[in-house]
């Protein structure tokens, strides 16, 4: 089953959300949102997801790796420019820190990412 996290340019959209949590607290059942992600314009969104970013995401996906070490030998890259690229990508939410013993795990739990890019 493909997992996806849809991306958007646009601002958060939070409408709604303190009548979700006060369902939520009051134990009511509620509908499972779609997971998205709010990127504020194009050049941020640009940045998060160069190709550097995207060649990151995908190795983790694909190996799993077990530390940003591994992580950086998969992809053949200095680990000190790894591990300010994947906290990048943690800030925005796109990727979480497990800890392995001394060592942080980068895992993202979507396989699929579908962005929105509006022209107008």
């Amino acid at each position: 089953m493909t997992r996806t996290l849809h991306v958007g340019i646009k601002s958060a959209d939070r409408s709604g959300l303190e009548e979700r949590l006060e369902a939520i607290d009051a134990g009511d059942d509620v509908e499972p949102s779609e997971p998205t992600l709010s990127i504020e314009d194009l050049e941020t969104f640009g940045r998060v997801f160069r190709s550097t970013n995207l060649e990151l995401l995908e190795a983790i996906v694909e190996h799993d790796p077990e530390s940003i070490r591994e992580l950086a030998r998969l992809i053949d890259r200095n680990p000190l420019e790894v591990l300010d690229n994947v906290n990048e990508l943690a800030d925005y939410g796109l990727l979480e820190f497990e800890e392995n013993g001394s060592a942080k795990r980068p895992v993202v739990w979507y396989d699929e990412i579908d962005a929105d890019l509006p022209l107008i």
